[in-house]
């Protein structure tokens, strides 16, 4: 493909390792996550020059040029059918960049154990259903899952607003189109405008960052419209405090009685390294019964948790009882407690 050794290390490392990230430094050697773990090579090392190439290569001069006066940027690339998703930026030795995997196989929602709720509120045609967790807990893979048991299940319209698109759908019983935020379109927000005039049965968000997107997307939960979207939130109360917060405070009684109809379930997820190896998903569901609808309603944010743990009913389920389920079945080394 190229001179440049990095094409070279992002075709081979695969190869011999199960990696999640690369991590390449002007002046210092490549560096892995491997099952959690990051890893140095020292015979690798990359310099300002390999990097400042590939993105010349990458991103073509307009958005190069954009970049050196940013200095930070987010792109995908493929090589060799692999496709990862990018971010570049600057540090005080030069240009930078993390290059996560993507897997391009969209894996099957039954693959990934996600909580029998999850599988249920697939079927609803409205509402606001959040994916929450770290980065690179899982997160575009659930929802990646979730999508594709709608395309293989129903027939509908469905519009994908992502910053950058990592699995690619092929319509199956669904119309799906898919929309790459800096190259598709300007902003989640722009897209998310458009999407509503564009006949939508489903919207997927690949982030809620903002006032206006938030505000769209529960509007469109509220009007008939089945909308997914992540958040960087640890857990179901967090999730809605932050929903909230973005309103201006003469707002948010309106947004709370907006999201208490609105809002579906909330699976908060995290990855753990798998007792013999490999990687185990935890998961956390809260699902919109009417007393949690309630308690949003009357901002009784604090009792969300002692519904969920009493909520198993109604497939419910904390990080907690979660965790301690692996443990007992011997999936996961006994976590210390903090």
């Amino acid at each position: 493909m190229s001179e440049n050794p990095i094409y070279e290390y992002l075709e081979q490392f695969p190869k011999k390792y199960r990696i999640s990230d690369f991590h390449l430094h002007a002046g210092k050697a490549v560096a892995l996550r491997i099952n959690g773990d990051i890893k140095i090579f020292p015979k690798y090392e990359i310099t300002h020059d390999m990097l400042d190439d590939l993105f010349r290569k990458e991103l073509g001069e307009k958005a190069y040029n954009i970049f050196c006066q940013t200095c930070d940027v987010d792109f995908a690339i493929v090589v060799k059918q692999q496709r990862f998703r990018v971010n570049g930026y600057r540090t005080m030795r030069g240009w930078a960049m993390v290059l996560r995997t993507i897997v391009s196989e969209i894996p099957n929602i039954n693959q990934l154990g996600l909580p029998a709720a999850v599988h249920e509120v697939l079927s609803k045609k409205a509402g606001l259903v959040l994916v929450t967790g770290q980065t690179a807990s899982g997160k575009s893979t659930s929802l990646a899952a979730m999508v594709n048991k709608i395309n293989r299940e129903r027939s509908e319209n469905i519009i994908t607003i992502e910053d950058p698109i990592e699995f690619v759908h092929q319509p199956i019983r669904s119309i799906i189109s898919q929309r790459e935020v800096g190259r598709d379109t300007k902003s989640f927000a722009t897209a998310l405008k458009s999407a509503l005039r564009q006949d939508p049965d489903i919207i997927l968000l690949g982030e809620l960052r903002d006032y206006e997107t938030i505000s769209m997307a529960l509007t469109a939960a509220e009007t008939g419209h089945l909308v997914f979207g992540t958040l960087h939130t640890s857990g179901a109360p967090e999730t809605i405090n932050r929903i909230i917060d973005v309103f201006p405070a003469s707002e948010q009684s309106q947004a709370r009685s907006q999201l208490s109809q609105s809002l579906q379930l909330v699976m908060t997820q995290q990855l753990l390294k798998r007792k013999g190896g490999g990687r185990i998903g935890a998961f956390e569901v809260m699902v919109c019964v009417p007393a949690i609808r309630n308690l949003i309603r009357e901002n009784k944010i604090v009792q969300i948790n002692t519904a969920m743990q009493t909520g198993s009913q109604s497939g419910m389920i904390t990080m907690e009882k979660y965790l301690e389920e692996l443990e007992n079945q011997g999936l996961i080394e006994p976590l210390e407690d903090e």
